[in-house]
């Protein structure tokens, strides 16, 4: 059974609570910077 839209809306209310918004971009830019490294660590090796 997939979750409605109401039940994800108050999941993210409630991220935004605990962590404040400033938090949140800061992780997922830390994500985005991670899977960036990751990407170019797979391309370096397979040029060798």
């Amino acid at each position: 059974m997939a979750p409605s839209w109401f039940q994800i809306l108050i999941v993210v209310v409630l991220l935004v609570l605990l962590f404040g918004r400033g938090k949140i971009s800061d992780l997922m830019g830390d994500v985005a910077k991670g899977i960036k490294s990751f990407k170019k660590g797979i391309a370096e090796d397979e040029s060798e």
